[in-house]
């Protein structure tokens, strides 16, 4: 949520002498990262916390191929402005408002504290933030970004007709940075949502949103990447896999949609690296359906977890362990997935995973990267089996775990 005041920098750390975790610290490239619409700067790398992830509906979306191509019936050739003739109606404005009460100064502080304790003055601060949003349903569900409304006191949200209601958050995912509001309307333009699984780089992509209340803003690039995993991006605490893009966004675009060239949703537009060009970041819509549906559902998303913290095993992780007698452990296997911390109690600790097992197999597919093992929880189901093949001490162990409900303590 923007604020009259910047907050200063919220700084990932761990502070731990423990060697897998220092390992760790010098392997993450640091980024930092700007919640489009938040006003809050997010520094600092991100291990892969498995406590991980996310469920993975067998929903369907509706769309079987995405073409960067013209449409048809558009007598200019340009597809961007028929995109923008289909969609543009159905992405709005969304403000937010909360009051918090913070400590009022006192210019006559240096004289009072020579007269004993005071109460301190309290006074009621308005803090306002923005961005934008998409209509999914005629009768007023929108989805946007979690930070968007995050902790807001009023939710208001204007058409492109000019249009103002206020809004109700049905819900709201912090792990993804998901939430839908609701207004009470009929009869709304609504956005077709497309398949983001399908992506390929070097597609279409348009953004429509309000960055810098800059209503309708339409800008185009191409899709740079998919599949960045949060490790990649620098964001923490997010159970995503995120679009990169080059379309230009910007603060207030955050909620808005990511198009293909059928002007069908692709991503919800979340994210910038600060001082870059052309490094934008959006949540695959495919995602952002799933976590809807369970927001739309029963008000709020649940994640299944295995409470587990881990990290890619490369040659330079694995000589710089080996090598430093106080590491406390010894790599042997040239490739997996390193375990670096088990919560206890979790559903990893109950199945038996330990501190220095390594994963090379997850449901009998080779794993190299610990981004395959949070996806396979994605996937998984709650008090479903999944079937580790770890190494320990040179031997070979199978172990089968079942994924928890993730916590909402710990979210």
């Amino acid at each position: 949520m923007s604020k009259g005041k910047q907050p200063a920098d919220n700084t990932l750390t761990i502070n731990s002498n423990n060697s897998p975790w220092k390992y760790w610290k010098q392997g993450l490239t640091s980024l930092s990262l700007i919640l489009l619409g938040s006003g809050i700067t997010v520094t600092g790398g991100y291990l892969t916390n498995n406590q991980e992830a996310l469920t993975k509906s067998g929903s369907k979306l509706g769309v079987e191929s995405v073409h960067a191509a013209p449409l048809p019936g558009n007598e200019d050739g340009n597809f961007v402005t028929e995109v923008v003739r289909k969609v543009g109606p159905s992405v709005v404005r969304i403000n937010s408002s909360r009051t918090v009460r913070t400590q009022a100064p006192d210019e006559f502080e240096d004289l009072r504290r020579f007269f004993g304790p005071r109460i301190p003055r309290r006074e009621n601060r308005v803090e306002r933030g923005a961005g934008s949003g998409f209509i999914i349903s005629d009768d007023g569900r929108i989805l946007t970004n979690a930070h968007v409304v995050e902790g807001a006191d009023r939710v208001t949200v204007t058409l492109k007709d000019g249009r103002t209601f206020e809004g109700r958050v049905l819900g709201a995912d912090q792990l993804t940075d998901v939430a839908v509001v609701k207004i009470e309307a009929k009869n709304l333009p609504t956005v077709i949502l497309g398949n983001s699984e399908q992506l390929q780089p070097g597609q279409w992509a348009i953004a429509i949103g309000n960055p810098l209340g800059l209503d309708n803003t339409v800008t185009t690039g191409i899709i740079s990447a998919t599949g960045r995993s949060s490790n990649q991006v620098g964001v923490p605490d997010k159970r995503v896999e995120f679009i990169q893009t080059d379309a230009a966004i910007n603060p207030g675009n955050s909620g808005g949609p990511l198009l293909n060239a059928r002007g069908e949703v692709i991503g919800i537009n979340t994210a910038i690296i600060q001082g870059a060009q052309g490094l934008g970041f959006s949540i695959p819509i495919n995602t952002a359906q799933r976590i809807s549906n369970q927001i739309i559902t029963t008000g709020k998303a649940q994640h299944p977890y295995l409470g587990i913290q881990m990290v890619s095993i490369t040659p330079d992780l694995r000589q710089r362990i080996n090598s430093d007698p106080n590491s406390g452990l010894t790599v042997s296997e040239n490739q997996g997935v390193l375990i670096i911390r088990v919560i206890p109690n979790s559903p990893a600790a109950k199945a038996g995973i330990r501190i220095g097992d390594v994963i090379v197999r997850l449901n009998g597919e080779v794993i190299t990267d610990s981004s395959a093992v949070q996806k396979a929880v994605e996937l998984a189901q709650v008090g479903g089996n999944l079937r580790l093949d770890l190494r320990r001490n040179g031997q070979t162990i199978n172990i089968a775990v079942k994924p928890g409900i993730f916590p909402t303590g710990m979210q």
